[in-house]
């Protein structure tokens, strides 16, 4: 699994990180039991502080998603993930594909399509968010 972080981002490198994990995970891509590269390995792979990877990993942890085991590095906790979030993930992610695409046919770049939706979610009313 390759991750990648966008220096250039409003959004905080161990957020993206995080938030890739997590896909994985929901989609099916990282199974429980799967191990993470190393803090080290992955901080230099993404060319960032290890630091960045230990709070990402750690926030995965606390939210029950990673387990840390001492000298073997993070695995994917077995959870009882189901079928369901997984199919409903799934079908989020063919919905937003197919916006990308529609908003690419109308002449948006990659760069504006993503300042939309990081609007949308920052800036949106408290009660709409979840």
């Amino acid at each position: 699994m390759n991750f990648r972080v966008n220096a250039t981002s409003t959004q905080p490198l161990y957020l993206q990180l995080t938030q890739q994990i997590r896909h994985a995970i929901d989609t099916g891509v990282l199974q429980p039991g799967d191990s993470l590269p190393g803090i080290r390995t992955l901080a230099e792979q993404l060319v960032v502080s290890p630091n960045t990877v230990v709070k990402a990993y750690s926030e995965l942890e606390h939210e029950g998603l990673l387990e840390m085991r001492q000298g073997s590095g993070a695995f994917v906790a077995g959870r009882k993930a189901t079928k369901a979030k997984s199919d409903r993930v799934r079908q989020a992610q063919e919905r937003v594909r197919a916006l990308v695409e529609r908003l690419q046919t109308e002449g948006f770049s990659e760069d504006e399509i993503q300042r939309l939706v990081e609007a949308e979610l920052f800036y949106r009313a408290p009660a709409q968010k979840r």
